[in-house]
């Protein structure tokens, strides 16, 4: 067997073919996407003078496969420079190319004749100890292997990719009888590793997991708001945050995925089942039914539960089949408890009962059938279908017990292992033992898998507590020397609070015997920047001596972690906005989850950088060479000028390098879940090396000169109403800090310099009322007021 997957191929270039291919890619593997020749000439091709014999057409549908790549959004791929290690090519002349891949994966049509051919040529040309998956979503894996080398079938297994793969995080690994063990062990260590997921084991049954259990639900609940006479507004506020799910909910939800997509979900079970209630369940529904004649496919036909107008968002009435305007209702049924909420007799209490008790109980039947774990099951409704709870940790949400009783005054059958589960004396699937979580498994509970060295933030503050801590961070002892600074608080946004536990941070790591310090979290993002309610509401009682502090003290923090003597380390993922980003910039090294959104967006509330994110981003950029050309100078500053004006977000960490708010020094981890653990590797091979503090070194701008440059074009964008006058006035003052102001280009100046100019400048725009009108809105509205495209 190959010990490591350097290279992949991907047979298919449909949607999820070409998805699977573009996450490889994202991990850096050399790919090869294979699909199969096209039989006639598109008008286009014609019109060029092609025939069916030329390599571009028989290359089609790969080479359409990159173009949709290149255009989706969002993007399936990291970055497009990712596209050049992609060899595209077809089934009758590339087979070849399959002898160099150490994983070839299937992603065609859901045929079993059609997969079991296509692996019979694959078995001719593969190497020896190559592994080869199936991406089928519901065909039996252990049919697909009949008739192979004995070679091929100890290599084969299926690996269902959830869409788009990037995003969804569920990889569900399902083994035959006879795949080798090291098979499942090196395909699952380089999935987590490598390309970022969440893997769960799973039986070979119909649909396995995820989909097994999600279709189960969502057929679940349109029967019973049927029965309810419910609409489906109504059900969507139901079932979305309230029980746990995105704020898509049900009908949202069944729009994106697609009534086809979900219909051959359905469809995959159909004669695959003996037990009466679940036959009746997987049923269609009428109304599922007439949907799917009438093409009502969802998002991809513009039209489905849901339809987008002119006028705003209509909802389909499923009694009436006309579309009409949302209600718009008030009241939040995501805020209230859901335990409470369910004991309330009224119709939309007990609808949700009908439709989470029969959820609960049936997902109980599939443990030993699906799989044997009800983590595993937990891990996969969660991974896949972004939910904040599995059924099992749902029902512990719910109460066990509890809910067991109802259940039974219900009449409903309750598995017999939860009897003997309760009967034994566990009231819950999962329990906290000596910090560390467990689940229940057949009579025991065993603590939740992890890698040995992986860091979770919440277990280590439970089991050894912490150095100091206050509302906005926590400062830990992680062992071997290392320290964490961990962020939480409210919202994520950086206060006073998180300022003064940075010093108190840099303070102990600098006098006692640490190696180094982390500055990472466990919330859903990174950061999103500065407090600014409170700075508004300080610019609105015109405190400004309270704002220039507050920004000093902020400007102060960031370059104590910049000249700390030992190696910070910030450990930045998900949204990582304005201070955020400036903390990432003053550390010694990054070490970013690969799906990192950073960005420097004052500027979309009126506002620029304050807490030195100007002059890092350039530094960044300009990495000391004082060497370059004028017009390299002037290129350079035109580039950050532009990213921080138009408040420009990487969509990756791989994008965030190539727009200078990370350097090659940093690391990038493809896997949130070893974020932390890679952050304290880097600590300590900074340490190991003999870290040297950075010193203070003078910085060259463009000075008077690159200020009239970059104001010549923003006045031509004001002339032509590209961008408003007050937008034109934020550019001027950004224009001042990135340049230098009045100085002589190339001059040298101290960052201090840069740094007073910034102050100045963001104490002057915060004091307008167009920024504050603009700070207001986007707390208001979670949106910025204007958008610039310069």
């Amino acid at each position: 067997m190959v010990k490591e997957i350097k290279s992949a191929a991907v047979i298919g270039s449909g949607v999820m073919g070409a998805a699977i291919a573009a996450q490889f890619l994202n991990a850096g593997i050399s790919t090869v996407l294979l699909d199969i020749v096209p039989t006639k000439l598109l008008t286009e091709e014609i019109e060029a003078g092609l025939t069916l014999k030329d390599k571009v057409v028989r290359n089609r549908f790969g080479r359409l496969a990159i173009e949709k790549m290149k255009s989706e959004s969002p993007s399936p791929l990291t970055s497009l420079n990712n596209l050049a290690q992609l060899t595209i090519g077809n089934l009758e002349d590339d087979f070849a190319l399959l002898k160099e891949s150490d994983w070839i994966v299937e992603a065609i049509i859901e045929d079993m004749q059609i997969k079991k051919e296509l692996f019979k040529k694959i078995d001719q040309y593969r190497k020896k100890g190559s592994i080869i998956s199936s991406n089928t979503s519901g065909i039996s894996i252990n049919q697909m292997k009949e008739n192979l080398s004995p070679d091929f079938q100890a290599h084969f297994l299926g690996t269902h990719f959830f869409n788009p793969p990037r995003y969804i995080k569920l990889l569900e690994i399902i083994p035959t009888k006879v795949t080798a063990s090291n098979v499942v062990k090196t395909i699952s260590q380089f999935a987590e590793e490598e390309l970022g997921k969440v893997v769960v084991k799973a039986n070979d049954t119909p649909n396995f997991i995820a989909n097994r259990i999600g279709s189960f639900a969502f057929l679940n609940i349109v029967k019973e708001m049927i029965k309810a006479d419910l609409t489906i507004e109504e059900v969507d506020q139901l079932t979305g945050p309230l029980i746990g799910r995105p704020k898509s909910a049900t009908f949202h939800t069944l729009d994106m995925v697609g009534l086809d997509t979900f219909y051959q979900v359905i469809h995959n079970m159909q004669g695959k089942m003996n037990d009466t209630e679940e036959i009746e369940m997987y049923q269609i529904p009428v109304l599922l039914e007439e949907m799917l004649k009438k093409k009502m496919l969802g998002r991809k036909v513009q039209k489905g539960f849901y339809r987008k107008t002119e006028e705003g968002l209509q909802v389909l009435d499923y009694h009436t089949w006309t579309y009409k305007n949302l209600t718009g209702m008030k009241k939040k049924a995501a805020k209230q408890s859901l335990p409470l909420f369910l004991e309330q007799k009224n119709p939309k209490a007990q609808f949700l009962w009908k439709g989470i008790a029969p959820f609960l109980l049936y997902s109980a039947k599939m443990v030993g059938e699906i799989s044997d774990s009800i983590y595993e099951i937990d891990q996969a409704v969660q991974s896949g279908f972004n939910w904040r709870n599995g059924p099992f940790r749902l029902w512990d949400e719910l109460s066990l017990k509890s809910t067991v009783e109802r259940m039974e005054k219900d009449s409903r059958e309750i598995p017999g292992w939860i009897k003997e589960m309760l009967d034994q004396g566990f009231e819950s699937f999962y329990k906290e033992i000596n910090g560390v979580e467990h689940y229940y498994h057949q009579g025991n509970y065993l603590p939740i898998p992890k890698s040995e060295d992986q860091i979770c933030i919440q277990e280590w503050k439970k089991q050894r507590g912490v150095l100091l801590s206050n509302n906005g961070a926590s400062l830990m002892d992680i062992g071997d020397g290392v320290l964490l600074l961990e962020l939480h608080s409210s919202n994520m946004s950086i206060g006073m609070d998180i300022l003064a536990m940075i010093d108190k941070a840099i303070e102990k790591v600098e006098s006692e015997a640490y190696k180094g310090l982390i500055i990472g979290s466990e919330k859903k993002n990174f950061s999103l920047g500065a407090n600014l309610a409170l700075m508004l509401l300080e610019a609105q009682n015109e405190d400004i001596v309270e704002l220039q502090i507050a920004v000093r003290r902020f400007q102060q923090a960031m370059k104590r972690i910049k000249y700390c003597q030992k190696p910070v380390v910030a450990a930045p993922y998900q949204k990582t906005l304005g201070g955020g980003a400036e903390i990432c910039l003053a550390a010694g090294k990054v070490q970013a989850s690969l799906e990192t959104y950073l960005g420097l967006v004052e500027t979309g509330v009126g506002l620029i950088p304050g807490g030195g994110g100007t002059t890092a981003l350039y530094c960044n950029k300009w990495q000391g060479n004082q060497q370059l050309l004028p017009e390299e100078m002037l290129k350079l500053t035109v580039e950050v000028f532009q990213t921080i004006l138009t408040a420009k977000v990487a969509a990756s960490a791989v994008q965030a390098k190539e727009l200078g708010f990370l350097t090659e020094r940093d690391g990038i981890t493809n896997n949130d879940r070893f974020l932390l653990r890679d952050a304290k590797r880097a600590v300590l091979q900074l340490a190991d090396e003999k870290f040297q503090a950075a010193k203070k070194e003078k910085i060259m701008v463009t000075g008077k000169k690159g200020y009239d440059f970059l104001m010549k074009e923003v006045n031509k964008l004001k002339k032509i109403g590209f961008i408003s006058e007050y937008d034109a006035e934020i550019a001027s003052n950004l224009a001042t800090v990135l340049t230098g102001g009045s100085v002589e280009f190339g001059t040298l100046v101290e960052e201090d310099y840069l740094l007073d100019l910034e102050r100045e400048a963001f104490i002057q725009l915060i004091q307008e009322q167009e920024t504050q009108e603009r700070m207001l809105y986007l707390l208001q509205t979670g949106k910025p007021l204007t958008t610039k495209k310069i």
